[in-house]
């Protein structure tokens, strides 16, 4: 398994598994060098970060999902990361991308996935899914979540705020998903077969730039 911890994110205090969400905190260095890097609003989408974590998950999953979802939804503004990064593709961290305020499909994913850990959900419950949205035409990534193993998940999605089974997003086609512990090639709305950790690099590059306390 990757990681079973929501590591030290950019001087963040360890979040280990079975450690109160109370104690997730964002060290006063990391909000100043927000501030610097990116702007006088960028610590006070941090805080709030770390406000809704701090509450912890609720009695219903789907209640914390659904916080979770409508908080990155309404607090970071769409943007490609030719625009935000000057690449064509870059995994922001959840630092990164509350501390710019922006960021594409991916780091929305990413950033619920490692919140929704971080407030108590089990890790296998959750995968971050390649999609094709067909209405669009183009490449998409979403959250899913798995109440119990091989039942229909539901998807945390930025295009829209509602949280729905993945047989009622139709406009979605399932490539492939991943966690910490491991890649699922899609089969139908299933997870699949698991497959080599090799397409994982820009996961694995991820993690590392927040292990590095990078900025």
């Amino acid at each position: 398994m990757i990681i079973w911890i929501l590591g030290v994110l950019f001087g963040l205090a360890f979040v280990k598994t079975g450690m109160a969400a109370d104690r997730f905190h964002i060290d006063e260095e990391v909000l100043k060098k927000a501030e610097e890097r990116f702007g006088r609003a960028a610590p006070g989408r941090l805080i709030a970060w770390e406000h809704l974590v701090r509450q912890g998950r609720t009695q219903s999953d789907l209640e914390t999902l659904d916080r979770v979802n409508s908080f990155f939804n309404s607090t970071v503004s769409y943007a490609e990361d030719l625009h935000l990064w000057g690449v064509n593709d870059y995994w922001a961290t959840p630092v990164e991308l509350l501390s710019l305020g922006a960021g594409d499909c991916e780091d929305y994913a990413i950033a619920k996935y490692f919140t929704l850990k971080a407030m108590g959900i089990s890790e296998e419950k959750l995968n971050i899914a390649y999609v094709k949205a067909l209405e669009i035409n183009r490449p998409h990534m979403v959250l899913t979540y798995y109440r119990d193993p091989g039942e229909e998940p539901l998807i945390l999605d930025n295009l829209i705020n509602a949280i729905k089974p993945s047989s009622q997003r139709g406009d979605l086609s399932p490539i492939f998903s991943f966690n910490g512990s491991g890649l699922w090639m899609a089969q139908q709305r299933g997870r699949g077969s698991i497959t080599a950790s090799s397409r994982l690099r820009k996961w694995r590059d991820l993690l590392t730039r927040m292990s590095d306390h990078k900025i």
